[in-house]
Protein backbone atom coordinates (compact mmCIF):
# COMPACT_ATOMS: atom_id res chain seq x y z
CA UNK A 1 0.00 0.00 0.00
CA UNK A 2 1.26 3.48 -0.80
CA UNK A 3 2.11 5.63 2.18
CA UNK A 4 -0.16 8.46 1.06
CA UNK A 5 -3.31 6.38 1.55
CA UNK A 6 -2.46 5.41 5.13
CA UNK A 7 -3.23 8.85 6.52
CA UNK A 8 -6.39 10.91 6.19
CA UNK A 9 -6.01 13.96 3.95
CA UNK A 10 -5.64 17.11 6.16
CA UNK A 11 -7.92 19.17 3.91
CA UNK A 12 -10.60 16.48 4.07
CA UNK A 13 -10.33 16.35 7.86
CA UNK A 14 -10.64 20.14 8.10
CA UNK A 15 -13.68 20.15 5.83
CA UNK A 16 -15.24 17.37 7.87
CA UNK A 17 -14.64 19.27 11.12
CA UNK A 18 -16.37 22.34 9.68
CA UNK A 19 -19.35 20.21 8.65
CA UNK A 20 -19.52 18.66 12.14
CA UNK A 21 -19.40 22.11 13.77
CA UNK A 22 -22.28 23.24 11.57
CA UNK A 23 -24.25 20.10 12.43
CA UNK A 24 -23.92 20.80 16.15
CA UNK A 25 -26.03 23.96 15.85
CA UNK A 26 -28.24 22.83 12.97
CA UNK A 27 -31.28 20.59 13.36
CA UNK A 28 -31.16 17.00 12.16
CA UNK A 29 -33.24 16.01 9.15
CA UNK A 30 -34.66 12.50 8.75
CA UNK A 31 -36.40 11.66 5.47
CA UNK A 32 -38.88 8.82 5.08
CA UNK A 33 -38.38 7.90 1.42
CA UNK A 34 -40.92 5.95 -0.65
CA UNK A 35 -41.52 5.24 -4.30
CA UNK A 36 -45.15 6.35 -4.57
CA UNK A 37 -48.13 7.46 -2.48
CA UNK A 38 -49.59 4.77 -0.24
CA UNK A 39 -46.48 2.81 0.76
CA UNK A 40 -46.77 4.05 4.34
CA UNK A 41 -44.31 6.96 4.69
CA UNK A 42 -46.54 9.16 6.85
CA UNK A 43 -47.55 6.20 9.02
CA UNK A 44 -43.88 5.23 9.52
CA UNK A 45 -42.99 8.83 10.37
CA UNK A 46 -45.77 9.13 12.96
CA UNK A 47 -44.87 5.75 14.45
CA UNK A 48 -41.24 6.85 14.81
CA UNK A 49 -42.38 10.15 16.34
CA UNK A 50 -44.30 8.27 19.05
CA UNK A 51 -41.12 6.36 19.84
CA UNK A 52 -39.17 9.63 20.19
CA UNK A 53 -41.89 11.03 22.44
CA UNK A 54 -41.79 7.91 24.63
CA UNK A 55 -38.05 8.51 24.98
CA UNK A 56 -38.77 11.98 26.39
CA UNK A 57 -38.30 14.11 23.27
CA UNK A 58 -40.50 17.16 22.64
CA UNK A 59 -42.51 16.31 19.49
CA UNK A 60 -45.01 18.48 17.58
CA UNK A 61 -46.85 18.14 14.27
CA UNK A 62 -46.14 21.03 11.92
CA UNK A 63 -48.07 19.57 8.99
CA UNK A 64 -49.49 16.10 8.37
CA UNK A 65 -51.64 15.00 5.44
CA UNK A 66 -53.55 11.80 6.35
CA UNK A 67 -55.60 11.63 3.11
CA UNK A 68 -58.45 10.29 5.23
CA UNK A 69 -56.61 7.08 6.17
CA UNK A 70 -58.02 6.04 9.54
CA UNK A 71 -54.95 4.12 10.71
CA UNK A 72 -52.81 7.19 10.00
CA UNK A 73 -55.24 9.56 11.68
CA UNK A 74 -55.20 7.36 14.80
CA UNK A 75 -51.47 7.99 15.17
CA UNK A 76 -52.12 11.72 15.61
CA UNK A 77 -53.63 10.96 19.01
CA UNK A 78 -51.45 12.13 21.92
CA UNK A 79 -49.34 14.33 19.62
CA UNK A 80 -49.43 18.13 19.79
CA UNK A 81 -50.67 19.48 16.44
CA UNK A 82 -49.83 23.09 15.62
CA UNK A 83 -52.60 25.20 14.01
CA UNK A 84 -52.26 25.66 10.26
CA UNK A 85 -52.27 28.93 8.39
CA UNK A 86 -55.28 29.59 6.15
CA UNK A 87 -54.56 31.35 2.86
CA UNK A 88 -57.24 32.52 0.41
CA UNK A 89 -56.16 32.22 -3.22
CA UNK A 90 -58.58 33.02 -6.08
CA UNK A 91 -61.55 32.45 -3.81
CA UNK A 92 -60.27 29.11 -2.51
CA UNK A 93 -59.07 28.58 1.07
CA UNK A 94 -55.76 26.75 1.25
CA UNK A 95 -54.39 25.23 4.44
CA UNK A 96 -50.62 25.45 4.87
CA UNK A 97 -48.03 24.87 7.57
CA UNK A 98 -47.59 27.97 9.74
CA UNK A 99 -43.82 28.39 9.70
CA UNK A 100 -43.81 31.17 12.29
CA UNK A 101 -45.79 29.03 14.76
CA UNK A 102 -43.28 26.21 14.27
CA UNK A 103 -40.33 28.52 14.98
CA UNK A 104 -42.08 30.09 17.97
CA UNK A 105 -42.73 26.64 19.44
CA UNK A 106 -39.00 26.02 20.02
CA UNK A 107 -38.38 25.44 23.75
CA UNK A 108 -36.39 28.18 25.47
CA UNK A 109 -34.74 25.82 27.94
CA UNK A 110 -32.53 24.22 25.30
CA UNK A 111 -34.66 21.07 24.99
CA UNK A 112 -34.45 19.45 21.57
CA UNK A 113 -37.61 19.87 19.50
CA UNK A 114 -38.75 17.48 16.76
CA UNK A 115 -41.23 18.78 14.17
CA UNK A 116 -43.13 16.52 11.74
CA UNK A 117 -43.51 18.03 8.26
CA UNK A 118 -45.22 15.86 5.66
CA UNK A 119 -44.80 16.08 1.86
CA UNK A 120 -41.42 17.79 1.48
CA UNK A 121 -41.89 18.53 -2.25
CA UNK A 122 -45.14 20.48 -1.73
CA UNK A 123 -45.46 23.93 -3.35
CA UNK A 124 -46.70 26.57 -0.91
CA UNK A 125 -49.58 28.89 -1.59
CA UNK A 126 -48.60 32.31 -3.02
CA UNK A 127 -47.91 34.88 -0.34
CA UNK A 128 -46.03 32.64 2.07
CA UNK A 129 -42.41 33.35 2.95
CA UNK A 130 -41.04 30.51 0.82
CA UNK A 131 -42.44 29.12 -2.42
CA UNK A 132 -41.54 25.51 -1.51
CA UNK A 133 -42.01 23.50 1.66
CA UNK A 134 -38.44 22.16 1.56
CA UNK A 135 -37.33 25.79 1.96
CA UNK A 136 -39.52 26.04 5.08
CA UNK A 137 -37.76 22.94 6.37
CA UNK A 138 -34.36 24.48 5.66
CA UNK A 139 -35.27 27.49 7.81
CA UNK A 140 -36.52 25.23 10.61
CA UNK A 141 -33.28 23.22 10.54
CA UNK A 142 -31.18 26.41 10.59
CA UNK A 143 -32.86 27.30 13.91
CA UNK A 144 -31.61 24.08 15.50
CA UNK A 145 -34.94 22.23 15.29
CA UNK A 146 -35.03 18.59 14.18
CA UNK A 147 -37.38 17.58 11.36
CA UNK A 148 -38.98 14.34 10.21
CA UNK A 149 -40.37 14.57 6.68
CA UNK A 150 -41.59 12.42 3.77
CA UNK A 151 -40.86 12.38 0.05
CA UNK A 152 -41.36 10.06 -2.92
CA UNK A 153 -38.52 9.16 -5.28
CA UNK A 154 -40.21 10.79 -8.30
CA UNK A 155 -39.82 14.20 -6.67
CA UNK A 156 -35.99 14.20 -6.82
CA UNK A 157 -34.84 16.81 -9.32
CA UNK A 158 -32.13 14.61 -10.89
CA UNK A 159 -34.67 11.85 -11.66
CA UNK A 160 -37.31 14.13 -13.19
CA UNK A 161 -36.67 13.13 -16.80
CA UNK A 162 -36.23 9.45 -15.88
CA UNK A 163 -39.59 9.39 -14.09
CA UNK A 164 -41.28 11.07 -17.06
CA UNK A 165 -39.80 8.46 -19.41
CA UNK A 166 -41.05 5.63 -17.17
CA UNK A 167 -44.52 6.91 -16.36
CA UNK A 168 -45.30 9.42 -19.10
CA UNK A 169 -46.06 11.95 -16.35
CA UNK A 170 -44.09 15.16 -15.87
CA UNK A 171 -43.68 15.68 -12.11
CA UNK A 172 -43.93 19.42 -11.45
CA UNK A 173 -43.00 19.48 -7.77
CA UNK A 174 -39.34 18.57 -7.22
CA UNK A 175 -36.77 18.72 -4.44
CA UNK A 176 -33.05 19.44 -5.05
CA UNK A 177 -30.92 16.34 -4.57
CA UNK A 178 -28.77 18.33 -2.14
CA UNK A 179 -31.63 18.24 0.39
CA UNK A 180 -31.55 14.44 0.30
CA UNK A 181 -27.76 14.24 0.28
CA UNK A 182 -27.43 16.47 3.36
CA UNK A 183 -30.09 14.68 5.42
CA UNK A 184 -28.83 13.15 8.65
CA UNK A 185 -30.78 9.97 8.02
CA UNK A 186 -32.91 8.36 5.31
CA UNK A 187 -35.38 5.57 6.09
CA UNK A 188 -36.66 3.63 3.10
CA UNK A 189 -40.37 2.82 3.39
CA UNK A 190 -41.03 -0.03 1.00
CA UNK A 191 -44.04 -2.11 -0.01
CA UNK A 192 -44.19 -4.68 -2.86
CA UNK A 193 -46.25 -3.39 -5.83
CA UNK A 194 -48.87 -6.16 -5.54
CA UNK A 195 -49.55 -5.26 -1.90
CA UNK A 196 -49.73 -1.58 -2.79
CA UNK A 197 -52.23 -2.27 -5.59
CA UNK A 198 -54.36 -4.26 -3.13
CA UNK A 199 -54.30 -1.29 -0.73
CA UNK A 200 -55.32 0.97 -3.59
CA UNK A 201 -58.29 -1.24 -4.57
CA UNK A 202 -59.37 -1.42 -0.92
CA UNK A 203 -59.56 2.38 -0.77
CA UNK A 204 -56.60 2.75 1.60
CA UNK A 205 -54.62 5.07 -0.70
CA UNK A 206 -57.15 7.29 -2.49
CA UNK A 207 -60.87 7.94 -2.21
CA UNK A 208 -62.94 5.50 -4.35
CA UNK A 209 -63.58 7.91 -7.24
CA UNK A 210 -59.81 8.33 -7.75
CA UNK A 211 -58.89 4.63 -7.68
CA UNK A 212 -59.80 3.62 -11.24
CA UNK A 213 -58.03 6.66 -12.72
CA UNK A 214 -54.90 5.91 -10.65
CA UNK A 215 -54.87 2.25 -11.79
CA UNK A 216 -55.11 3.32 -15.44
CA UNK A 217 -52.30 5.87 -15.18
CA UNK A 218 -49.53 6.25 -12.61
CA UNK A 219 -50.28 3.07 -10.64
CA UNK A 220 -49.65 0.56 -13.42
CA UNK A 221 -47.55 -2.32 -12.08
CA UNK A 222 -44.69 -1.66 -14.51
CA UNK A 223 -44.46 1.95 -13.35
CA UNK A 224 -44.51 0.91 -9.70
CA UNK A 225 -41.78 -1.70 -10.21
CA UNK A 226 -39.50 0.80 -11.97
CA UNK A 227 -40.09 3.53 -9.37
CA UNK A 228 -39.48 1.04 -6.58
CA UNK A 229 -36.13 0.10 -8.14
CA UNK A 230 -35.18 3.80 -8.32
CA UNK A 231 -35.93 4.26 -4.62
CA UNK A 232 -34.01 1.12 -3.62
CA UNK A 233 -31.00 2.20 -5.68
CA UNK A 234 -31.06 5.74 -4.28
CA UNK A 235 -31.18 4.43 -0.71
CA UNK A 236 -28.35 1.96 -1.45
CA UNK A 237 -26.21 4.74 -2.96
CA UNK A 238 -26.74 6.80 0.17
CA UNK A 239 -25.59 3.94 2.43
CA UNK A 240 -22.59 3.30 0.18
CA UNK A 241 -21.55 6.96 0.30
CA UNK A 242 -21.86 6.95 4.09
CA UNK A 243 -19.59 3.90 4.22
CA UNK A 244 -16.94 5.62 2.08
CA UNK A 245 -17.16 8.79 4.22
CA UNK A 246 -16.65 6.65 7.33
CA UNK A 247 -13.64 4.95 5.78
CA UNK A 248 -12.10 8.31 4.90
CA UNK A 249 -12.79 9.74 8.37
CA UNK A 250 -11.20 6.72 10.06
CA UNK A 251 -8.34 6.45 7.53
CA UNK A 252 -9.42 2.90 6.63
CA UNK A 253 -7.69 1.93 3.38
CA UNK A 254 -10.34 -0.55 2.19
CA UNK A 255 -11.86 -1.70 0.07
CA UNK A 256 -14.85 -3.07 1.96
CA UNK A 257 -16.62 -5.28 -0.53
CA UNK A 258 -20.17 -4.52 0.58
CA UNK A 259 -20.98 -3.66 -3.04
CA UNK A 260 -19.10 -3.88 -6.32
CA UNK A 261 -17.33 -0.84 -7.76
CA UNK A 262 -15.64 -1.10 -11.13
CA UNK A 263 -12.64 0.96 -12.25
CA UNK A 264 -11.64 1.15 -15.92
CA UNK A 265 -8.18 2.61 -16.61
CA UNK A 266 -7.69 4.42 -19.95
CA UNK A 267 -4.37 4.83 -21.69
CA UNK A 268 -3.09 4.77 -25.28
CA UNK A 269 -3.61 1.04 -25.78
CA UNK A 270 -5.37 0.32 -29.13
CA UNK A 271 -8.24 -1.56 -27.41
CA UNK A 272 -9.25 1.30 -25.13
CA UNK A 273 -12.73 1.90 -26.63
CA UNK A 274 -13.50 -1.82 -26.33
CA UNK A 275 -12.36 -1.60 -22.70
CA UNK A 276 -14.86 1.19 -21.94
CA UNK A 277 -17.74 -0.83 -23.41
CA UNK A 278 -16.58 -3.94 -21.58
CA UNK A 279 -16.54 -1.94 -18.35
CA UNK A 280 -20.15 -0.90 -18.93
CA UNK A 281 -21.18 -4.52 -19.58
CA UNK A 282 -19.38 -5.68 -16.43
CA UNK A 283 -21.02 -2.94 -14.37
CA UNK A 284 -24.44 -3.98 -15.74
CA UNK A 285 -23.78 -7.66 -14.99
CA UNK A 286 -22.74 -6.87 -11.40
CA UNK A 287 -25.26 -4.05 -10.91
CA UNK A 288 -22.24 -1.95 -9.92
CA UNK A 289 -21.18 1.69 -9.92
CA UNK A 290 -18.31 2.22 -12.35
CA UNK A 291 -15.53 4.73 -12.93
CA UNK A 292 -13.30 5.48 -15.90
CA UNK A 293 -9.98 7.02 -14.89
CA UNK A 294 -7.22 8.54 -16.98
CA UNK A 295 -3.88 9.38 -15.41
CA UNK A 296 -2.18 12.43 -16.92
CA UNK A 297 1.52 11.63 -16.55
CA UNK A 298 4.35 13.92 -17.74
CA UNK A 299 4.76 11.58 -20.72
CA UNK A 300 1.08 11.95 -21.66
CA UNK A 301 1.26 15.75 -21.47
CA UNK A 302 4.07 15.68 -24.04
CA UNK A 303 2.41 13.07 -26.29
CA UNK A 304 1.22 13.70 -29.83
CA UNK A 305 -2.06 15.66 -30.27
CA UNK A 306 -3.61 12.66 -32.03
CA UNK A 307 -3.05 10.43 -29.00
CA UNK A 308 -4.57 12.99 -26.63
CA UNK A 309 -7.56 13.40 -28.97
CA UNK A 310 -8.21 9.65 -28.88
CA UNK A 311 -8.13 9.64 -25.08
CA UNK A 312 -10.56 12.56 -24.88
CA UNK A 313 -12.89 10.85 -27.35
CA UNK A 314 -12.97 7.72 -25.22
CA UNK A 315 -13.56 9.72 -22.04
CA UNK A 316 -16.59 11.26 -23.75
CA UNK A 317 -17.73 7.75 -24.72
CA UNK A 318 -17.43 6.70 -21.08
CA UNK A 319 -19.61 9.64 -19.99
CA UNK A 320 -22.22 8.73 -22.61
CA UNK A 321 -22.27 5.16 -21.29
CA UNK A 322 -22.90 6.39 -17.74
CA UNK A 323 -19.44 6.13 -16.14
CA UNK A 324 -18.10 8.56 -13.57
CA UNK A 325 -15.12 9.99 -15.47
CA UNK A 326 -12.13 11.12 -13.43
CA UNK A 327 -8.85 12.69 -14.54
CA UNK A 328 -5.92 12.48 -12.13
CA UNK A 329 -2.26 13.41 -12.36
CA UNK A 330 0.72 11.37 -11.27
CA UNK A 331 4.22 10.32 -12.16
CA UNK A 332 3.20 6.65 -12.20
CA UNK A 333 -0.02 5.38 -13.75
CA UNK A 334 -0.07 2.28 -11.56
CA UNK A 335 0.56 4.16 -8.30
CA UNK A 336 -2.08 6.79 -9.09
CA UNK A 337 -4.68 4.18 -10.07
CA UNK A 338 -4.07 2.01 -6.99
CA UNK A 339 -4.27 5.07 -4.71
CA UNK A 340 -7.59 6.06 -6.34
CA UNK A 341 -8.88 2.49 -5.97
CA UNK A 342 -8.14 2.39 -2.24
CA UNK A 343 -9.65 5.81 -1.59
CA UNK A 344 -12.87 5.09 -3.51
CA UNK A 345 -13.52 1.52 -2.36
CA UNK A 346 -12.98 -0.02 -5.80
CA UNK A 347 -13.43 -3.80 -5.89
CA UNK A 348 -12.52 -4.59 -9.51
CA UNK A 349 -10.07 -2.93 -11.92
CA UNK A 350 -9.94 -3.42 -15.69
CA UNK A 351 -6.66 -2.49 -17.36
CA UNK A 352 -5.54 -2.75 -20.97
CA UNK A 353 -1.85 -3.28 -20.19
CA UNK A 354 0.03 -5.88 -18.20
CA UNK A 355 0.37 -4.77 -14.57
CA UNK A 356 3.86 -5.08 -13.15
CA UNK A 357 4.35 -7.87 -10.63
CA UNK A 358 5.15 -5.59 -7.68
CA UNK A 359 1.88 -3.72 -8.22
CA UNK A 360 -0.03 -6.99 -8.26
CA UNK A 361 1.57 -7.94 -4.97
CA UNK A 362 0.73 -4.56 -3.50
CA UNK A 363 -2.94 -5.06 -4.37
CA UNK A 364 -3.04 -8.43 -2.63
CA UNK A 365 -6.65 -9.52 -2.20
CA UNK A 366 -7.97 -5.98 -1.77
CA UNK A 367 -9.36 -5.71 -5.29
CA UNK A 368 -9.42 -7.89 -8.36
CA UNK A 369 -7.75 -7.24 -11.70
CA UNK A 370 -10.07 -8.28 -14.54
Amino acid sequence: MIESVKRADPDELLARLKVEEKQQTRGRLKIFLGYVAGVGKTYAMLDAAHQRKAEGMDVVVGYIETHGRKETEALLNDLEVLPRREIEYHGVKLSEMDLDKVLARRPRDGTRLLVLVDELAHSNAPGLRHPKRYQDVEEILSEGIDVYTTVNIQHLESLNDVVQQITGVKVRETVPDSVIDEASEIELVDLPPDELLNRLREGKVYVPQQVSRALENFFRKGNLTALRELSLRRAADRVDNQMVDYMHAKSIPGPWSAGERILVCLNTHPLKDHLVRAGRRLADDLNAEWYVVHVETPAYLHSLPGIRAVIQRNLRLAEELGAKVVKITGASVADAVIKFAYENNITKITWSVRVKTHHKKRCGNSFQMV
